[in-house]
């Protein structure tokens, strides 16, 4: 019987969630933090300028179960602007958003606005200066994961994300790992 491999990871930004890419592009991806095992793919993918959170497996049902609309994943995003308590409010109970040019309204989820600044490290490309206007940040739990999703929400209603992270997958929290670090785990517990 094949014994399946279970990895969590920090995605560094500019990286693709992905092994191959079908591209002449020179771009950053995961094999290069890692020698994993064929056949390891990504479960959920975030997109190349979003950080944190990611699982890789080598078990097909285990990345359709970490997908389910069962598992809670958990944003931090720097937004422009401070996000007042009404953007908030829309955000937790679905706003629209296009999808592929086709409108979408996304389900309810939480959403609050974070009252100090987490602890990131500095990106690698900064994002903007202080002359530019404040920021701030808010924490947002979905249970689905559309394409772009919490960046459209927070353009949505008036504070474009400028930085982005997960931060928990299910009970599983991004927590200090480094940007890159790779954990083997025996299972996720979901």
């Amino acid at each position: 019987m094949l014994k399946h491999r279970h990895f969590i990871i920090h995605k560094p930004y500019n990286f693709h969630s992905q092994f191959i890419l079908e591209t002449n592009r020179k771009t950053q991806l995961l094999g290069e933090l890692y020698d994993f095992p064929t056949n390891t793919m990504a479960i959920g993918r975030l997109d190349k300028t979003t950080e944190g959170l990611l699982f890789l497996t080598t078990d097909g049902k285990m990345s359709e179960k970490v997908r389910s609309k069962k598992v809670e994943k958990e944003y931090y995003a720097q937004v422009d602007g401070i996000i007042d308590e009404a953007a908030i409010e829309k955000m937790k109970t679905g706003v629209e958003i296009g999808l592929r040019g086709v409108k979408y309204r996304t389900k309810p989820c939480q959403a609050k606005k974070l009252e100090q600044a987490p602890n990131f490290p500095p990106r690698i490309v900064k994002i903007r200066d202080d002359r530019h206007g404040p920021t701030s940040w808010v924490s947002i739990t979905l249970t689905e994961g559309k394409f772009k999703q919490v960046r459209k929400m927070t353009a949505a209603v008036g504070f474009p994300t400028l930085r982005l992270f997960r931060v928990r997958i299910d009970k599983i929290w991004l927590g200090d790992m480094k940007a890159g670090e790779v954990i083997e785990v025996p299972n996720f517990g979901i």
